[in-house]
């Protein structure tokens, strides 16, 4: 799977197989990759598993300037186990199971330290940066010539070996399966987490889910574990109802069906409009109609879909004032290596179902196979054994 270079210990450069990206929509390359030892508060993990979602076809497909770095390692959602650690870094040793986090935690910043966020000042998510915070260099580089490869939100998981800052790996149960635990990297996370950390979603209300990929299945699930009496979904590929009857919706409207906007029908049947709305496509018009279907007064609408696009939001000042609110989450809210050990456990416990996101699963020789699946619609995850 990987080599040591100058002996088989600590500190040393291994070689091994990544998926490299060459250029936007351009099929990834598997090719030999030289990835550095950890340097200090960084740790080098090994990749057992990783995943695809939309925000890695988005990088791929070069959608925005910050996406256009090239040779690049995408991929952020992953589960493996460390294989070496650098200076400083004492809450993780060789051999523990840990799940990569593109929105870290260094746990001393002021962010860190506030339980109004989430974010970090340091290794808060950033799709600009292509580097190492520590020294502004990268941790990969190709075999044949020793140029470098540019990194991914602070992961690059599409890789046998990765190097990561500390404040970006959650330790984990070592008893937690790492197959599911790879969905916690992103999309279940914060999906789920939109539910219960950012809607706080009560028993009894009402919800609406736009977007039926996997994070919109997730903020379902977390609407669904928490009681909600009706929750909708809302895609405009009707096969999604299908998985989403079975993890627990009770209701579906497909908007090239229907002769009206769908947020009208949401109102009809909710008696005035859903309690919480989750807007999990990435599409301004969508987040409209998303906002536009909760109850004036006290209606909330999570923004959970990451938008690629320069457009701003959809909507007038005025209309707040009807009492509708907006609000967006990023990771679900968690902190993650604070609290993702804790929602690990719940997730091990079988609180949350995991095994329906998994659809599909492949080698990692044929992840240009799995990224076709994602933009067919066919898959949620596609999770590749490396």
């Amino acid at each position: 799977m990987g080599s040591l270079q100058d002996g088989a210990s600590d500190g040393k450069v291994i070689t091994c197989k990544a998926a490299v990206a060459w250029g936007p929509g351009q099929p990834l390359v598997i090719e030999d990759v030289c990835v550095d030892p950890p340097q200090k508060m960084e740790v080098r993990v090994k990749i057992l598993f990783t995943s695809i979602c939309h925000t890695d076809l988005s990088a791929w497909q070069g959608e925005n300037e910050a996406h256009r770095a090239y040779p690049r390692i995408l991929g952020h959602e992953a589960s493996g186990i460390i294989e070496s650690v650098g200076e400083g870094v004492t809450d993780m040793k060789e051999g523990d199971h840990v799940v990569p986090i593109f929105n870290g935690e260094c746990g001393d910043c002021v962010y860190c330290k506030c339980d109004k966020t989430n974010l970090c000042e340091k290794f808060r998510v950033n799709p600009f940066n292509k580097v190492m915070v520590n020294d502004g260099k990268c941790r990969f580089s190709t075999r044949s010539d020793g140029k470098p490869i540019y990194h991914f939100l602070n992961t690059s998981t599409f890789s046998e070996y990765t190097v990561l800052d500390s404040a970006c790996v959650v330790k984990i149960d070592s008893e937690a399966p790492l197959k599911k635990m790879t969905l916690l990297s992103c999309g279940v996370s914060t999906g789920l987490g939109g539910a219960w950390n950012t809607a706080n979603v009560k028993p009894g209300s009402t919800v609406a889910v736009f977007g039926l990929g996997a994070v919109g299945l997730a903020a379902a699930e977390g609407a669904r574990t928490r009681g909600a009496s009706k929750i909708i979904g809302v895609d405009i590929n009707s096969q999604k109802f299908i998985k989403g009857k079975a993890m627990g919706m009770t209701d579906f409207f497909n908007p090239t069906d229907l002769d009206k906007p769908v947020h009208e029908k949401i109102r009809e049947i909710t008696g005035g409009g859903v309690d919480y709305s989750f807007e999990c496509a990435g599409n301004v018009d969508v987040l409209r109609e998303a906002f536009l279907s909760t109850h004036d007064g006290w209606g909330l609408t999570v923004v959970l879909g990451v938008h690629p696009t320069p457009r701003m939001l959809p909507l007038h000042p005025m209309e707040l004032f009807d009492g509708r609110r907006i609000v967006g989450s990023v990771f679900g809210d968690f902190k993650g290596k604070s609290q993702l050990p804790h929602f690990v456990k719940e997730c091990t416990h079988g609180e949350v179902n995991l095994e329906e996101f998994i659809t599909h699963e492949l080698p990692f020789s044929q992840i240009n196979e799995a990224f076709q699946l994602l933009i067919d619609g066919k898959s949620l995850r596609c999770l590749l054994h490396l």
